[in-house]
């Protein structure tokens, strides 16, 4: 029986379980923790995968490891033990599994090439290396060849081939002439990369030199030289005049033809090319022709990568640095000159070798945890992932009740010591492959304290500080923090304990002076350490020196008293112009002041006050000006230049209240010009950090101000100073603050519900700034539903701000509510917004019509579409005059949604008109329907003519008016026949032959030869019958009775009339009269 698929809750259940895997531990890298916990082996340092060597020297694979206990190394060569020990050439480095192959006592290198792995070993595990090819460099020499002279037209277009001998790596190819000069490379002779020499039409120039290929091998640092070509140009013009090279017509002046590019490589029209993910794509393109073609490249469907593309070989060559699957598509080169153009078409494909989404790293577990390895690697094709442990295929391996292996991932469950092990991830496809090592190990270690302990920590008040306890353990301890060994556990409010231990204080207060204990524990016991914590008063300058102005030769002093912490040491210092001041002779520097003897015009500038303490330091700034003994100013604001105003100091977080706190600073220098305003601006750290917003405006008087604040907002303050001037730079920020949390009290602004596609509506809004948030985790409760239906709102809760609903009508109507919401509740009930979905293409207008009052004018006329299916954005009319097969120039109009009328001027009486009428929204014109214009009288006539002639019902009813004339044609004939008076009867009872059937019945059934003249009569032009014989008219004929004789005696004719009973007899019912009796009846 088939296995059936698991449930989907067992693949639910199954990611669950991944996700709910505890993270690994991270070894700290503390010397003393490195060298006491066991290790299994990791590699360290290794040679590339493709190993060239130099056969003049020994050779070296490296392989480094390291491991507690230090691993030890051994070897494959070629998948199959290296014995070392066997081979006296060959050794490894002491504590190392480096080999060194020595040659200097003989040997051949080519002898050792192969493919080596480096195993490391310990107790705990066995880690591999790469698998490393060696091969060794070769330099093969050029073959000898004589080359013969290269006869070419001049004009034509000539490759020069270099075919260098196979050396590892690949040469460097470069073309000189014999006498080793470099061969001039431009547009028309330049050199490919496969190191032909390509001419795209000859000169009779190029026979002054003659061209050899060299080849430069990297190894051996030689260069090898090809022997030359030399070139013999046929040419049209010998001479070669240097002043036909600067000719505007070089070519047809040396009477070359020209001619249209073709290309010389690749050849063809198109070609493809594959490149591997990360490497560099080079497309190449020469073309030969006269004048030398030009070339460019394109791709199509999109342009050139402008940030990884480049043009080398004067533009015969594009390369793309560090191709990506993106890359892949058609590329043409297009080579043009003045006689014509052609392209040819690269189809590039873009492969991969294995590269890593998630490398599996080292796995630190204490006893029973659980954790997980992950190999997640990429590539073009899908790469295949093969697991191993300790170097053997993991299926080899003794089976592992607690481990789980689910196809890029190993699953550990309960982990204990004995699952100690190195696990090896390769991961390969046809062009390549990863080999990555990840260790599992098990560690039981009891809580360490990894920093010093009884650490003090000095801290100016109002300042963030940091309390750090580095620790280490297995399991991970869990770690608490008390102060003064009391209390319960700091965390929140002004404290924030971070995951590696360390303690936060946000603003620091007098009372946070204290001793700190951090206490780390886990299940084999608890370490502690403490931190003291000082709090010391800031440093400031309470009178700061003034600006002044000075006469040359007086004496100035600059005040500067400082208040500082007593316990801490204090500097104060002076600065000039922003630089160090040397204080000379003229000077005298005291605690609270300096003084300037002799001021002198030098003296002149910025005099700065720097007091600071090993913890802080403030400034103040004035500014000096010295006067000529003339020039006695009367204003001294008037005489110094005017700036901004210096920035604001030494900001002062007080009074913190639940929504609002008081914000103090220090003004700085107005520089000349008084402050006007004060600007207090705000950042927050969670919506926007890092971007400052204006909070409030103060007057230039006030150094202090209540600012109102909104819940839920870690706010911090910056204060700009204002004069005429202009603005100062911003104050340093100050501490930060943060306000408790509240529901949110409004909701998100500018909601919109508007569709993108015809069957979707999607809803958008403005989000909420901090300042509006309230509250963590700020997200939307977004509702909806139709407009004219009142349904249940449907809802959905979004983070960001926007969402989309999907599976609606088309442009219906719907109610929309956006309500912000946070951890602290709900924002008030929205209002509700109309929004619609999307639209799509209208129907078509209705009842169009069509009407010709005269023949000047055409009134065109019509209904709104029967389902607009949107916003009306108006009709298009596109209408076309025609007559017979003539058609002419087709004429569009466009109209507003409101207009349901157009008249048509005609240009010409004869022509008819062809109208299509289509409506239009938004998403664009929809179904058209179409309509001609009457035709002309004439025109009419002649088609009615043509339509009625084709009609079934007048062909029947022509038919019917020609029979009903053949019978009035007979009747009149059979009058004229008879005389109108008396019907003609047998004269003699001479019964009929049976070979007439139509005499049967006594009636005549009148055939084509019945329409005759009766014989004796002749037919007039006018339609008449004539006698011949006789001018007489004939008798009235009686009813019955034998045949009558006319007044002569002669005999009038036979003819025989049935009753009427005989007349109902035969095949024909009594209603269907034949034509010959209905005449009977009516003579």
């Amino acid at each position: 029986m088939a296995r059936q698929p698991p449930p989907p809750w067992v693949h639910a259940a199954f990611l669950l379980c991944l996700l709910s895997l505890g993270g690994a531990i991270e070894i700290p890298m503390d010397p003393s923790i490195q060298n006491e916990l066991t290790q299994p082996p990791t590699i360290t340092k290794q040679s590339v995968k493709d190993h060239i060597v130099d056969p003049r020297d020994n050779i070296l694979i490296e392989c480094e490891a390291k491991g507690n206990p230090a691993p030890s190394f051994h070897w494959t060569r070629n998948s199959r033990f290296f014995n070392i020990a066997k081979d006296p050439r060959v050794s490894m480095r002491r504590r190392s599994g480096t080999l060194v192959i020595d040659f200097r006592s003989g040997g051949r290198p080519e002898e050792y090439e192969g493919e080596y792995q480096c195993f490391a070993r310990n107790k705990f595990g066995t880690a591999l290396s790469n698998r490393i090819r060696l091969q060794v460099s070769k330099s093969p020499l050029w073959p000898k060849e004589n080359l013969d002279p290269v006869v070419v037209q001049e004009g034509a277009p000539l490759t020069l081939q270099c075919n260098p001998p196979p050396g590892l790596p690949s040469p460097v190819i470069f073309w000189m002439s014999s006498s080793m000069e470099p061969i001039t490379q431009d547009k028309r002779v330049s050199q490919g990369h496969n190191g032909d020499l390509y001419f795209s039409n000859v000169m009779l120039q190029d026979m002054q030199t003659d061209y050899s290929c060299n080849a430069r091998f990297h190894f051996t640092h030689t260069i090898q030289q090809k022997n030359p070509f030399t070139l013999k140009v046929l040419t049209n013009h010998p001479y070669n005049d240097s002043s036909l090279r600067n000719h505007p017509d070089m070519y047809s002046a040396r009477g070359v033809a020209e001619r249209t590019p073709s290309f010389m490589y690749p050849q063809g029209t198109a070609s493809s090319q594959m490149v591997l993910r990360g490497m560099d794509l080079l497309l190449e393109c020469i073309a030969s022709g006269v004048p030398t073609p030009d070339i460019a490249w394109y791709k199509k469907g999109g342009d050139l990568p402008s940030d990884k593309a480049k043009f080398e070989n004067f533009n015969k060559a594009l390369r793309i640095t560090n191709v990506s699957e993106e890359d892949s598509g058609e590329y043409f080169c297009l080579a043009s000159n003045k006689m014509g153009s052609i392209r040819h078409t690269i189809s590039v494909r873009v492969k991969a070798a294995p590269y890593w989404l998630d490398e599996p790293k080292n796995l630190i577990l204490a006893p029973g945890e659980d954790g997980r390895l992950v190999c997640r690697a990429n590539g073009n094709p899908k790469p295949t992932v093969q697991w191993m442990v300790n170097g053997e295929p993991l299926q080899s391996a003794p089976p592992n009740p607690n481990r789980e292996v689910a196809g890029d991932t190993i699953i550990f469950r309960d982990t204990q010591i004995s699952s100690r092990a190195v696990y090896q991830c390769n991961t390969s496809n046809e062009h390549g492959y990863l080999l990555a090592n990840a260790f599992v190990s098990v560690l039981d270690v009891p809580p360490r304290m990894l920093s010093p302990r009884n650490q003090l920590i000095r801290v100016i008040l109002y300042n963030r500080t940091r309390l750090d306890c580095p620790f280490f353990g297995s399991p991970i301890p869990t770690l608490r923090w008390f102060k003064n060994g009391q209390g319960s556990n700091l965390d929140g409010g002004n404290y924030h304990v971070y995951e590696n231990g360390s303690l936060e204080i946000k603003m620091i207060r007098k009372e946070d002076q204290g001793i700190y204990t951090c206490v780390a524990t886990n299940i084999l016991g608890k370490a502690e350490n403490q931190v003291r914590l000082e709090v010391k008063d800031p440093t400031r300058i309470y009178r700061m020196p003034e600006d002044q102005v000075a006469k040359r030769g007086t004496t100035v002093q600059l005040e500067c008293r400082v208040k500082h912490d007593p316990s801490l040491k204090l500097t104060v210092s002076w600065l000039k112009d922003d630089e160090p001041l040397y204080i000379g002779n003229r000077m005298k520097k005291e605690d609270d002041s300096l003084t300037i003897f002799g001021v002198a015009e030098r003296d002149q500038g910025s005099y700065t006050c720097v007091a600071s303490t090993e913890l802080d330091q403030d400034l103040a700034k004035a500014y000096l000006t010295v006067l000529a003994d003339q020039a006695t100013p009367t204003n001294r604001l008037a005489a110094l230049p005017k700036g901004r105003p210096d920035r604001p100091r030494d900001l002062e977080l007080t009074d913190l209240a639940e929504r609002s706190v008081r914000l103090t600073w220090i003004p700085g220098d107005d520089n000349n010009s008084p402050i006007t305003d004060y600007v207090v601006q705000f950042e927050e750290d969670q919506f926007q950090p890092g971007v400052w917003h204006d909070h409030s405006k103060y007057p230039g008087s006030v150094n202090s101000a209540v600012l109102r604040l909104s819940p839920y907002v870690n706010y911090q303050f910056r204060v700009i100073a204002v004069n005429e001037v202009g603005s100062s730079h911003p104050s340093l920020p100050s501490e930060r603050y943060r306000t408790s949390g509240a529901p949110p009290e409004s909701n998100p602004g500018d909601v919109k519900g508007e569709g993108t596609r015809k069957n979707n509506m999607e809803i958008t809004w403005t989000p909420m700034n901090a300042t509006s948030a309230f509250g963590p985790n700020l997200r939307y409760i977004v509702k909806w539903r139709r407009r004219e239906t009142r349904e249940a709102w449907n809802n959905v809760t979004v983070w960001g701000s926007r969402y989309v609903v999907g599976q609606t009508p088309v442009y219906v109507p719907y109610e929309i509510r956006v309500q912000a919401e946070n951890d602290f509740g709900k924002g008030p009930e929205p209002e509700s917004v109309i929004g619609y979905s999307g639209e799509d293409l209208p129907s078509a207008p209705r009842r169009f019509r069509v009407r010709q009052p005269n023949l000047e004018t055409i009134n065109l006329e019509w209904d709104h579409p029967e389902h607009p299916n949107g916003i009306m954005t108006g009709y298009t009319l596109k209408y076309v005059a025609f007559n017979g097969t003539k058609v002419g120039k087709q004429i569009v109009e466009n109209f507003s949604p409101n207009q349901t009328k157009f008249t048509v001027q005609r240009t010409d009486p004869v022509s008819r008109y062809r109208f299509t009428l289509s409506a239009r929204t938004q998403v664009g014109s929809g179904e058209a329907v179409t309509e001609e214009s009457p035709a002309p009288p004439n025109e009419a006539y002649t088609n009615n003519q043509a339509d009625i002639a084709t009609q079934g019902w007048f062909i029947g009813l022509m038919c019917a008016i020609a029979l009903l004339v053949l019978i009035l044609l007979i009747v009149c004939f059979i009058k004229r026949s008879r005389g109108g008076k008396y019907p003609v009867r047998e004269k003699k009872d001479v019964p009929l032959g049976p070979e007439d059937p139509k005499e049967e019945d006594g009636s005549f059934d009148y055939s084509d030869e019945d329409n005759k003249p009766l014989q004796g009569s002749q037919t007039s032009l006018d339609g008449t019958i004539k006698q011949q014989e006789s001018d007489d008219s004939l008798v009235d004929y009686g009813e019955g009775g034998e045949g009558q004789f006319n007044e002569d005696g002669s005999f009038i004719g036979q003819y025989t009339v049935k009753k009427d009973k005989e007349e109902t007899e035969g095949n024909e019912s009594s209603e269907a009269t034949s034509p010959v009796n209905a005449i009977y009846s009516l003579a």
